[in-house]
């Protein structure tokens, strides 16, 4: 349980630095225009080979000293954009399928980092 912390602790560590070719630059759905950046993508554990899924959301505050939050939904087996799609993540998915802005998003005030894990949640892969 130990290792599997620190390696999630490494890897949002990791997300941390923004890998460029990870970062979205349109969204299908979005009305507006983002005020915020992310970036979405594997990243593949050195250990196991293990390609974790994340999807960070900057802050829209201060993003270089604003804190960052590792957000895992409970499971095993439950993915973390569920919580991105339906909690505190940035948008809400409409009925028509677009998105609006949550306005009681966690990255107003924090840059949140949504990991798949384990490996074979969502879409990452074991």
């Amino acid at each position: 349980m130990t290792m599997r912390f620190l390696a999630a602790a490494a890897l949002a560590v990791a997300v941390t630095a923004a890998v460029p070719e990870h970062k979205i630059t349109e969204l299908p759905g979005a009305v507006d225009a983002i005020p915020f950046d992310q970036y979405a993508g594997h990243l593949q554990l050195q250990s196991n080979g293990q390609k974790m899924f994340y999807w960070l959301v900057e802050s829209e505050e201060s993003p270089a000293t604003d804190p960052l939050v590792l957000w895992l939904n409970g499971g095993p087996g439950c993915s973390s954009l569920g919580g991105f799609f339906t909690e505190l993540g940035p948008f809400v998915v409409n009925s028509d399928l677009t998105l609006t802005r949550n306005p009681y998003a966690w990255n107003r005030k924090a840059n949140v980092v949504f990991l798949e894990s384990p490996a074979g949640v969502g879409f990452s892969t074991p």
